[in-house]
Parts: C-alpha cells; structure tokens; sequence
C-alpha cells in the first residue's frame, strides 16, 4: 500500500508587493525566518527532520541550492540534507509531492518543505556584447590596453537586462506570461469587465479573510514588524479597475495590472511525515496528500494547464470537493480554465479567501501557499476535501487534492 503524507503544519511570511515591506531581505533571510517560525511553532526536535525541499524559481547567485543554505540558517543540523526544486509557479507545491516521492521509496519519514521567491532581489544583467567587453577590461594589462578596452564601451553596454523580466518571458513561445493571459482572453471572448470583476472578488475576499493563530509569522525589518500582507486594495473598485490602461497589448488588450497577480516577496514552510511518524511525535495532522497530477500543454497557452492536470487527477464531477483553490496567474487565465473544464466549479467554493491578484504571487512560494490556505479552511469549516491547482509557466498544470484529519 502507497504509504500517505500527512501536512503536521504550516507558517508563511507576510506576502508584500516587491520593493515594498520585505524588499530588504534576500530570498534566504526570508526562508530562514519561516523555517525558525515552523521549529518553534511546532516544538520539533531539528534532529529528527530528514530533509528539507524548497521550491525557489530565482535562485540568488550567492545561495545555490538555496534550500540548503536556508536549512543550515535555520539551525538544521549540517547531517540532514537539503535541496532545492523548480518547476517554476508549483515550485512550492511540487517540494510537497517530491517530498512523498522520497517517502514512497523509504528515503525518510520526517520533512520540512514549502518555497520561497524574494522577486525584489531578482538580479539584473549586463548584454553579452556588455560582458565581452569587460572581460576584455580585466584581462589588459598596459595602460594602454586599459583605455582601449575603456574605448570600446558604448552607452548601451550600461542598460541592464532585467532577470524578472526574462524570467516571465517564455522562450519557446517568445510571450511574455501576460501576453498568453491575453491569447486565452481573445480565444475564449473573456470580457474586460468580468476580469476587473473577479480581481476585484479577489479583493474583498482576501480583505475578510480570518488567519488562523500562527498562519502568519510576523518578520522584522529595519526596525519595525511586518505582519500582514500589504498587497490587498480594500477600497478597490471596479471603476477604479476599469481605468488602469492594458499592460500586454495597449491598443486592444484587457490583462492590467489590477486583473494581475502581484509581483511579490514571501515564504513558506510545512513540515510533513508519515503516518506513522505524526503519530510517534505526538503532533494532530491538518491534513493528508491524497493525490497529485501534472500535465504539459502548448506554452502559449500555459494559462489552461489546471484543466488538463484537474481532468487527470479527477475526471468525475468536482462538486465533492469543499475548497477549489486555482492559482490567480491573471483574472483571464482562471476565467478561461473555468470555461474549459468539462465539469463546472461552484463560484463559492472557489478562491474563497482571495487569491494572487489580492495577494501576491511569489512564485517559488504560491503552490505551498495554496496548500496551507485550503486546509486551514477545511479546518474553519469544518469540511473534508480540497482540490488544488496551478498554471505553470511553460506550458504545464499541476493539481493536487487533500482531506481534513
């Protein structure tokens, strides 16, 4: 029998918009902070954790392998390995189903996983003309090679490449991930107004969500706490939506920034077991892992990846499910999967407490954060089954489905 994985419990940072709140703290700080948070909020002994899997999409220079890094940080001791996974948006979501892989094949019982993106510190870069150039500059020797080197520098050689940038653009499709929001808007007649109305539900969901004790641990940063996620527009409206200018395609386009996700900073962390080993801690699981799916489709269409992954996971009706959790990539994108899966979702159980638009979409982090947020509101409402799921840049789709213990 396929032993199953168990989520003991779950701490993310505040998500805060990039250049914002956490802007001062790399990727590592920020996982260091939620993996010390989860130890203390859980009294586990570091001793008897296995592994640690993080999802990280901008892995920053200094930190390769960051998960790593971030284990060692936060006082995991150096025997117990660390790695790092990417599958770009269901990097976090993907640490969770690695981590039952390794569990299936008996390669540890105990594991600390989750993900996280600090996209204010994603790098810029010099051009490769740029890099020629400078490496020509180290190499001189003479006075005279120096300033020839120096010559040969134009202005242009000083205008980063921007890695945010590249790294949301898809380079098999040559679109940026908010051009194939507006290839599904014009494909599937998705109207500018039912966009702004769903990022405006986003909103005021978020805005009335009741964290659990202990969901989000506060962070401190120049001084002052950070505690809650700064992404969130209360007085949000649609007349206010309706006014932001296209972002993708400004002659005849409807994907904005209000009917976005957010570009954001944040973490989190879970630990995860066995059975077995929840029951030898002492520690009342959330929930239970109990089946995943990824899928490919066309790249330029990576917004539809949740209809295929879905449809695998779970062909039949997805009325038994209490809590759908579909990640905001784009009002557009989850409008369009909405409209392409074969069974329909009831609008209530969908995105209950908001989503990316609202809050932000730090993209190693988001598949972890959609874990933590579905079975905490199983836990609030006293119900049994979530579906989860993600579009992934590239052209995939991930889901998974969890239950209430």
């Amino acid at each position: 029998m396929t032993p199953s994985l168990v989520i003991l419990d779950a701490v993310r940072t505040p998500f805060c918009r990039a250049g914002s709140a956490l802007a001062e703290l790399d990727a590592v700080e920020l996982g260091r902070a939620v993996v010390s948070a989860l130890l203390t909020k859980t009294g586990i002994d570091p001793q008897v954790v296995d592994e640690t899997i993080l999802g990280c999409v901008g892995q920053p220079p200094q930190a390769q392998n960051i998960a790593r890094v971030i284990a060692l940080r936060a006082g995991l001791p150096q025997s117990k390995p660390a790695f790092t996974v990417h599958r770009n948006c269901a990097s976090g979501l993907e640490a969770l189903t690695t981590a039952h892989a390794k569990l299936c094949a008996r390669q540890g019982e105990v594991f600390i996983v989750g993900g996280v993106e600090s996209m204010s510190n994603m790098p810029f870069y010099f051009s490769r003309q740029a890099v020629a150039k400078f490496a020509a500059l180290s190499r001189a020797r003479s006075p005279g090679q120096k300033v020839g080197a120096l010559a040969a520098f134009r202005p242009a050689d000083f205008s980063p490449v921007i890695g945010l940038q590249l790294g949301l653009t898809d380079p098999v499709s040559e679109l940026n991930m908010g051009q194939t929001a507006e290839l599904l808007a014009r494909e599937l007649n998705i109207a500018r107004d039912a966009q702004d109305a769903f990022a405006l539900r986003s909103h005021l969901r978020a805005q009335s969500t009741v964290h659990a004790p202990g969901e989000v641990c506060p962070l401190y940063v120049g001084g002052k706490v950070v505690q809650s996620d700064n992404g969130i527009r209360p007085d949000s409206t649609l007349e206010k939506l309706a006014a932001l200018k296209p972002l993708f395609d400004r002659e005849y386009g409807t994907v904005t920034a209000g009917n976005s996700s957010q570009i954001t900073d944040g973490a989190v962390a879970m630990l995860v077991t066995s059975e077995q080993a929840a029951a030898r801690l002492g520690l009342q699981p959330l929930g239970r892992l109990s089946g995943y799916s990824a899928v490919g489709c066309d790249p330029a269409r990576m917004g539809l990846g949740p209809v295929g992954a879905i449809e695998k996971l779970h062909p039949g009706n997805l009325d038994e499910f209490d809590v759908v959790e579909i990640n905001e990539a784009f009002a557009a994108q989850v409008l369009a999967v909405l409209k392409s899966l074969k069974h329909e979702i009831d609008p209530a159980k969908l995105n209950p407490r908001g989503g990316a638009i609202a809050l932000g979409h730090p993209v190693g982090a988001t598949g972890a954060r959609l874990v933590q947020s579905a079975l905490i509101q199983l836990h609030q409402t006293n119900k049994s089954r979530a579906l989860i799921s993600l579009c992934v840049g590239g052209g995939q789709g991930v889901a998974a489905t969890l239950e209430r213990l």
